[in-house]
């Protein structure tokens, strides 16, 4: 038995234009010269008025208008459905509907009008922006920590005698790297602090980083690949200086100081290493690898300038880092 409408049963077509409201969905009915007979819900970017006795390029972009034409032309010739998306300019970004075409036919099957159905997909469409972005960011900064190993992995073996040395040099450096690497990912690729890459290169090798690290000046943030050599060049000194300098004396310290320099001469982080050593002449002294990497490499990799001087008695380390490697608060 049909119901019909009374004043106890509720409007159905009113109810659901009245949920429509409150979705992203809007539904167009064009006559058969595409002119507008009636429309609900139609989005802001498509018109701020009324749509109803318009053609579509009266209120749309001439080219979304054409497209969107020549569609319906062709659901009205073939009666075969058609969908496609189209994307409107808009203050801070286009704005995105997939839109359907459907014929509306007379119960004898004849073609009275066409029904356009368009869901806003903005939001689906920024979020696939943004992945392609960070999927592009990812495949460069990958590019570039494959390029770094290799450099290690070259430099390594080319200062290396033996098998056995190459590889326990080349394990270090890659766990350094690896360790950087921890810290630039658990910030979301921001990079990292200056102050936590130290305590993570030079801290593994101490027994009380407290005691034998000693951090003066200021503490900047470091763009990721900054923090990925200036931990390559901390990784060389904590290394050496475990070896033959002040960490490797249970009482030995080394003094760490960070200071931005302002003016527009020379603008930039001074960052300076210095440890009391027993002999000048030890390996990070010799051009090996180490000092390679300090003198060369790393300030290289940062656009500056680095000197590492030794006396019988000190070991002094300074990397002069460019503005553009970092941020302070």
């Amino acid at each position: 038995m049909k119901l019909h409408p009374t004043s106890s049963t509720p409007d159905r077509d009113g109810s659901l234009l009245k949920a429509l409201s409150n979705t992203g969905i809007s539904i167009t009915y064009c006559d058969l010269d595409l002119r507008v007979v009636w429309a609900e819900n139609i989005p802001s970017a498509w018109s701020e008025h009324p749509v109803e006795g318009l053609q579509l390029r009266d209120f749309l972009p001439l080219n979304i208008a054409s497209d969107l034409a020549r569609a319906k032309h062709e659901v009205i010739s073939t009666s075969v459905s058609r969908k496609l998306e189209i994307g409107i300019p808009a203050e801070g970004g286009a704005s995105w509907f997939s839109v359907w075409l459907d014929a509306d036919r007379s119960p004898d099957g004849k073609i009275l009008g066409i029904m356009t159905t368009a869901v806003d997909i903005s939001d689906q469409k920024r979020r696939e922006q943004t992945l392609r972005t960070l999927l592009r960011e990812v495949a460069h900064r990958s590019k570039n920590l494959l390029a770094i190993i290799q450099s290690i992995a070259t430099q390594t073996g080319r200062h290396s005698d033996t098998v056995d040395g190459f590889l326990s040099r080349f394990r270090g450096r890659l766990q350094s790297l690896a360790s950087t690497q921890d810290l630039v990912t658990s910030s979301n690729w921001r990079g990292a602090s200056l102050h936590e890459l130290i305590l993570g290169q030079v801290g593994r090798y101490t027994a009380d980083a407290s005691q034998s690290i000693r951090l003066e000046g200021d503490r900047p943030d470091l763009n990721p690949n900054a923090a990925l050599h200036i931990g390559l060049a901390l990784h060389e000194l904590a290394v050496n200086s475990v070896s033959y300098g002040a960490l490797a004396r249970p009482d030995g310290y080394v003094t760490i100081t960070s200071h931005v320099q302002s003016g527009p001469s020379a603008p930039g982080l001074s960052l300076v290493w210095v440890e009391t050593i027993s002999v000048a002449n030890h390996a990070i002294g010799q051009k090996r690898f180490g000092s390679v990497a300090l003198e060369r490499v790393v300030p290289a990799a940062l656009n500056g300038s680095a000197t590492l001087e030794l006396t019988d008695t000190r070991l002094t380390y300074s990397l002069l880092i460019p503005e553009g490697n970092f941020e302070t608060e």
